[in-house]
């Protein structure tokens, strides 16, 4: 919101208020204000979680220190959602599909995870929301985000003239000056297209539609998006229960998701930019800069509650956060075409989610094979296995930590 104001003083030659252009400084601003909000007024809403009695309730799992965290402030992801909104709508262009695609997901999944907490403290039932009924809220963010990056005249990759078949569906938008060793001239196309990147790869891109050539063009783009559909909602479903499960010691999720934000905050300003696209050979996606401020009130707000939720936790975030940041990487992730980097990126959740269906898997199959079920790990998720171990939280947290930078 302050975004139209400054531009509205800057157009009344107001000195400094120019500076609202940059991306840069509107993501120091969102970040700051985030950290603030997080740690400031998180811990007035820590005092308010306490007074209300909304507590954790701990099922006896038979690990040490497990017991003492039981009434533990839970529910704390409002902390974390209100310091992502609150500096979004004050610093980023609220005009923007890619921004507002961030803020439907992230009250969308923090309504889900708000339900769960809610059945769980209050109605004093620990199954909290039925996973059907979690599955079909990602399902159905799955189908916004999808046909609304499909729908939207603003949701396009810009390429080289010269790689595009231009035909009359195509418009040259823009005459630009190459940032070239000739500094030759090119055009370049707005072009709708299921494009997205293939890592590790000096020709980098493959498309969804491609799989379907053998039908002919405009069919190809048609089952191109449904396919592209069909990843978006299993992509989102798989992170944000990854994340989930992750979110079992104090600080993991919360560290991890930071590592992770920060990696895509970068990717994004790289790929909103023209020239350190054409640089790095990325694709370039035109106005997601704008999604560096939601990345930076992101890692603002991760960080300043893990101020709270590092060991000993004086708060857990519960589901109303887990689910919204694994929600919001997965988004972010698709947004700007690199939800191929996902397993490696978010290889901590990766790591937790295999973990479970694994020991689930192989318990049913040696129930069935031999009448007795067997486990691969002493626990699952996979963190837990490393407390049967005898090795402290904070080491494990610390531990994963890296791994999760390493990967980033």
């Amino acid at each position: 919101m302050l975004y139209y104001l400054f531009e509205l003083l800057n157009d009344m030659n107001l000195p400094g208020a120019g500076m609202f252009q940059y991306i840069s400084f509107r993501s120091s601003l969102a970040i700051i204000t985030s950290l603030f909000i997080s740690m400031v007024f998180g811990k007035k809403i820590i005092r308010l979680l306490q007074k209300k009695q909304i507590g954790e309730v701990v099922r006896d799992l038979g690990l040490e220190g497990q017991m003492q965290k039981k009434g533990t402030p839970t529910m704390g992801g409002i902390i974390i959602i209100l310091s992502i909104i609150i500096p979004v709508l004050l610093f980023a262009r609220l005009d923007n599909t890619y921004v507002i695609l961030m803020l439907i997901t992230t009250i969308w999944l923090g309504l889900i995870g708000f339900l769960d907490d809610y059945i769980k403290v209050f109605k004093k039932d620990k199954k909290g929301l039925a996973g059907k009924f979690k599955i079909l809220g990602q399902i159905g963010l799955g189908l916004i985000v999808g046909v609304t990056l499909y729908l939207s005249n603003d949701v396009v990759i810009r390429e080289r003239a010269e790689d595009v078949k231009i035909n009359g569906n195509i418009e040259v938008v823009d005459n630009i000056q190459g940032e070239l060793e000739e500094e030759e001239e090119y055009q370049v196309i707005d072009v709708k297209s299921t494009k997205t990147t293939i890592p590790f790869f000096k020709n980098n891109e493959a498309d969804y539609a491609g799989i379907f050539e053998f039908l002919g063009k405009e069919r190809a783009q048609k089952w191109g998006w449904i396919l592209f559909i069909i990843v978006v909602i299993f992509i989102i479903t798989a992170v944000s229960n990854g994340a989930n499960m992750t979110d079992g010691l104090d600080g993991l999720a919360t560290g991890s998701s930071a590592i992770m934000g920060a990696t895509l905050g970068i990717l994004a300003y790289v790929s909103g930019h023209m020239i350190y696209a054409d640089y790095l050979n990325i694709m370039f996606i035109p106005h997601t800069g704008e999604l560096v401020i939601f990345a930076a009130a992101f890692i603002g707000a991760t960080i300043g509650f893990l101020w709270y939720n590092s060991y000993p936790a004086q708060v857990f975030m519960g589901d109303t956060g887990s689910l919204s940041l694994g929600g919001i990487i997965a988004v972010y992730a698709i947004i700007i075409h690199k939800e191929m980097l996902i397993p490696l990126l978010c290889g901590v959740f990766l790591m937790e989610n295999l973990s479970v269906m694994m020991q689930v898997a192989y318990f049913k199959y040696t129930k069935k094979r031999n009448g007795e079920g067997r486990r691969i790990f002493l626990m699952a998720p996979l963190h837990h296995h490393f407390q049967m171990k005898g090795m402290p939280e904070a080491k494990i947290v610390i531990r994963f930590w890296i791994v999760g930078i390493v990967l980033a």
